[in-house]
């Protein structure tokens, strides 16, 4: 559907942007900003009157403590608890799935169509930072109490959605949401999936996770593209020994073998012609990993990612090819070539890009098209539903580490952005 093809569209869409526009001049400075405060309970920013909210959940228990996953467990959980209290005081109805994956829904008039969605997640990495994901989460929540407080009534329901574990550092694979591997019976595991067309579109709000917004002076960026990534974990065994008694040429070191397959990647990943190739070697272990032990074994894990993905399976390719004649020149046992997961690329939907592109500018909001090559939930809610997303600056592009940051300003243009492109794909 075109913009203002029917009188109750053109007559609600420039209420719902006056109105917001008018909330977010009076508060976006005030302390009592409600994206603000709610950031600041969530993620533990100093605040200096009591919280009103689950005001028995300590501040901070969304940090990462990597000593400990019971640890991270029971924070999980409280974060969990968290959202779906503040799921239930923005009036919507809240549900859990088999797989952990957290569901708030408020019901249009015409329920029975499928249904505009949004989310992200909340779990982080180790050592990250506060906004990866979370900011999705919290902004989708406040873009529907907008709504709300604007008097706006939804036809197609609206759906908020909490990921489980997009990150892989926990389980060792990433966006587990979309897996149903432990439900514990039939009616468990078919809760779980959700078949194509169950979603109208989905959006997901996001930091950019890159510099160019913040360098730039755009305050959205509308993405049109996800990048293909793709995982591999490769093992060498070769002869240990003691690392003055075995002289150079009678050496099987298997984590030499490593090394170098390590500077093979970034030949291949630099070969393939492409600034959108890259590739990373972001696990090496050696065993038994003392430093005057020849290394008997190694363990490599490589992320490669393209927005081609027939040129990231070239490379992939290419790397196996150098496993190979890596342990054959070195005379080690390539035991392991393991490609963990290969997915395909992403594309926006044409009608939400517009959707998005037309908040963005009634928002007077400048933005960018541009491409995402960290992968999101997106990427796979794109397999069942148009989909989506908002970028929003941060910090020098700073993300998966402390230093990452997003303004409460630039929080706010994302949550504005996302709550008009809401309204305007609910009345379609």
């Amino acid at each position: 559907m075109t913009p203002f093809t029917s009188f109750s569209m053109a007559s609600k869409i420039p209420i719902i942007v006056s109105l917001l526009l008018l909330f977010f001049a009076t508060t976006i400075r005030s302390y009592e900003d409600p994206t603000k405060k709610t950031m600041e309970q969530f993620s533990g920013y100093p605040t200096t009157e009591t919280q009103s909210c689950n005001s028995d959940i300590p501040s901070s228990s969304l940090s990462v403590d990597s000593e400990s996953l019971q640890r991270q467990l029971e924070k999980d959980v409280l974060a969990r608890r968290f959202i779906k209290d503040l799921m239930g005081r923005s009036g919507l109805s809240v549900h859990e799935d088999a797989v952990g994956n957290i569901f708030g829904r408020w019901e249009g008039t015409e329920s029975e169509l499928p249904a505009v969605a949004t989310g992200s997640h909340i779990d982080a990495i180790p050592y990250s930072g506060k906004y990866d994901g979370v900011v999705g989460v919290l902004g989708a929540i406040e873009a529907i109490n907008v709504l709300r407080r604007s008097g706006f009534k939804p036809k197609r329901s609206l759906e908020v959605i909490l990921f489980t574990s997009e990150e892989p550092t926990r389980f060792g694979i990433s966006c587990l949401g979309r897996l149903a591997g432990y439900a514990k019976d039939q009616e468990d595991l078919s809760s779980v999936f959700m078949k194509e067309g169950h979603y109208s579109a989905f959006l997901e709000l996001h930091i950019e996770q890159g510099p160019i917004l913040e360098e730039e002076g755009i305050s959205i960026g509308i993405v049109t593209a996800i990048a293909a990534p793709a995982s591999i974990k490769v093992d060498f065994e070769g002869n240990g020994g003691h690392a003055g008694a075995v002289l150079m040429p009678y050496r099987n070191d298997a984590g030499l073998a490593a090394a170098e397959l390590a500077l093979a990647v970034e030949k291949h990943v630099l070969d393939s012609g492409s600034v959108d190739t890259v590739g990373t070697v972001g696990i090496m272990e050696l065993h038994p990993g003392a430093i005057n032990s020849i290394p008997s074994k190694s363990h490599v894990e490589i992320d490669t990612r393209d927005i081609d993905e027939s040129r990231r399976d070239t490379v992939i390719e290419k790397v196996h090819l150098s496993a190979i004649a890596i342990a054959e020149k070195r005379k080690v046992k390539l035991s392991e070539f393991r490609i963990v997961n290969k997915d395909p690329p992403a594309l926006s939907d044409k009608s939400v890009i517009e959707a998005m592109q037309f908040a963005s500018q009634h928002l007077n909001l400048s933005h960018k098209f541009m491409i995402s090559r960290a992968y999101h939930d997106s990427l796979f809610m794109a397999r069942i539903s148009p989909m989506g997303m908002i970028f929003i600056p941060c910090y020098k592009g700073y993300s998966h580490k402390p230093e990452e940051h997003a303004s409460i300003e630039d929080i706010a243009n994302g949550v504005k952005v996302l709550a008009v492109t809401m309204a305007k794909l609910s009345l379609k």
